[in-house]
């Protein structure tokens, strides 16, 4: 009797079985499809449901006008930004209608300046050459390189993708301060291994440098320059964070802490105290690599700090092969919000600063300038070259090629598309040589983009980008060049000192707090 009423159920439940199953099929097929398709890494780790998102983003041109924030509002990447990222990444048509967006006429907008004698774009990528001091290593870098995340920060699908790009593009990866990963390595592009105050990768079982561990390591043909993290632009005078959730077993071995534990990098360095000490461990690192190209990172803070380390160049002889300026402005993983918002100065005022420090102090030629600060478009990159830079750190626009969101969750582990995340199963969305492809595609546009304001401008060559060639809104009715806002300090201004008593007040306060001997003020 049961059966009998179970076929007769089944029966009378058959038109609605079939329309269930009309219903359902198509999603089990799409959701199977989202889990093979390797191409986003949202609809692997979240089938389905990861459409809503891209639905959204389809209407929302239609909708943002009444209901969500516009194209140019959001913080701190806008959405004009990021779907330049994804656009270019993707290889698809990155190109705008109907006119800018922005409001010309507002205090803060910016242009650079174009020649009616415009010229042709060179096709090549512009490059720059480090080091070779004293018969040291060279190495050629790009005008656009990634910046520093750290393997822990970001997954090891990330940080094989982004290696893996850079190595496609011929431009260079920094390691970020948590050490030279096998996934940094595995992708094959070059790096720029830094060593933060918790000397990862190089480090005694007591938390100091260990030279040793720091002569092999670097020794390996991927790793072409090493640079010194005295400070972060998210977080200077603040450690790196690495949440205990993101402390895998891997990663606790690579970095030689504890499992499960919160990572705290000591807010300034052991192998040094003074603007002498940090020269002699540079050169210390610079014999220990066999010449290869050695500088250091920092946000600036106290003008006069930096300053102590241009007399100590003098004193010393030991000059950088680089310095990188970090502005306030930049990204990280996790960081205070007091220290996120209100600490360290922006890229402008930083670097531009540290420009005309060393021009006054004579060393400028000998030094290139990485510049790093929400880098994103070819007029970022022109900005940051008329206020000095040699070349430029991108860090979240490169996340943003190999799939980032912006969710703002990289401090939770639980990124939802595997980039910032050690959880293996959101990982595992990352398609390693889809988002290396996208890295490549991404940085070659972008340079190809740069390369076409300089042509527009009328110059040979990057080289020739100077202050005067941008300019800003200050007021609805006032503009200003680049030259007036970030006035040129004079070759040499704080070596003479008939010279230095004509630079402006500031400097010379500046210059006569700094000591070689340590960093804070001269005694007085």
């Amino acid at each position: 009797m049961a059966t009998t009423i179970t076929i007769e159920l089944f029966a009378m439940r058959t038109p609605l079985a079939r329309a269930a199953y009309a219903i359902t099929l198509p999603f089990i097929a799409l959701g199977l499809h989202d889990l093979i398709q390797r191409r986003h890494s949202l609809l692997r780790n979240y089938p389905i449901i990861g459409h809503g998102r891209y639905l959204m983003e389809s209407v929302r041109p239609e909708l943002q006008q009444y209901f969500v924030e516009s194209n140019t509002d959001g913080m701190p990447f806008d959405r004009s930004l990021r779907s330049l990222v994804y656009q270019r990444a993707k290889l698809q048509n990155d190109t705008v209608p109907f006119g800018t967006q922005l409001d010309v006429y507002a205090p803060g907008y910016e242009w650079m300046e174009h020649s009616i004698a415009a010229r042709h774009a060179k096709k090549t990528d512009p490059r720059c050459v480090f080091g070779g001091r004293s018969g040291g290593q060279t190495y050629d870098a790009s005008i656009l390189n990634i910046s520093a995340m750290s393997f822990g920060s970001l997954s090891a699908r990330a940080i094989h993708s982004l290696s893996a790009g850079a190595r496609a593009g011929r431009f260079a990866h920094n390691t970020g301060e948590g050490g030279v990963s096998p996934y940094h390595l595995e992708g094959g592009g070059d790096l720029i291994w830094q060593i933060g105050t918790g000397y990862f990768g190089c480090r005694s079982l007591s938390g100091d440098f260990d030279p040793a561990a720091f002569s092999e390591r670097v020794a390996h043909p991927n790793i072409k320059m090493v640079e010194i993290k005295l400070s972060q632009g998210a977080k200077p005078g603040h450690g790196g964070i690495l949440p205990g959730v993101k402390v895998t077993a891997e990663i606790a071995n690579i970095r030689g802490v504890p499992r499960g534990q919160d990572v705290l990098s000591p807010p300034s360095h052991s192998a040094f105290n003074c603007p002498e000490g940090l020269l002699r461990f540079l050169q210390q690192l610079r014999e220990a690599s066999q010449g290869k190209p050695v500088g250091f990172k920092l946000c600036v803070g106290r003008p006069h700090e930096f300053l102590a380390i241009c007399k100590a160049m003098r004193t010393t002889g030991i000059i950088p092969d680089f310095i990188a300026v970090d502005g306030g402005e930049g990204g990280t993983g996790a960081a205070p919000l007091e220290f996120s918002n209100r600490m360290g100065a922006p890229l402008y005022e930083g670097l531009s600063f540290v420009n005309n420090a060393l021009i006054g102090c004579g060393v400028r030629s000998q030094i290139r300038v990485i510049a790093g600060g929400k880098i994103t478009t070819g007029f970022d990159i022109a900005r940051a070259r008329a206020l000095g830079a040699d070349t430029c750190y991108a860090a979240r626009a490169m996340m943003f090629a190999i799939g980032c969101i912006q969710a703002r969750r990289c401090n939770s582990n639980d990124c939802p598309v595997g980039v910032a995340t050690q959880n293996p199963a959101l990982a595992s969305g990352i398609d390693v040589a889809d988002k290396a492809e996208r890295v490549e595609l991404f940085h070659r546009h972008t340079v190809t983009a740069f390369a076409e304001l300089v042509a527009a401008a009328g110059l040979e060559g990057h080289q020739e980008v100077q202050p005067r060639h941008i300019h800003r809104r200050v007021s609805p009715t006032e503009v200003r060049s680049f030259a007036e806002l970030y006035p040129a300090l004079a070759p040499n201004a704080l070596i003479d000192d008939a010279v230095r008593s004509s630079v402006r007040p500031e400097w010379q306060h500046w210059w006569s707090e700094a000591t070689e001997k340590h960093f804070g003020p001269a005694p007085q």
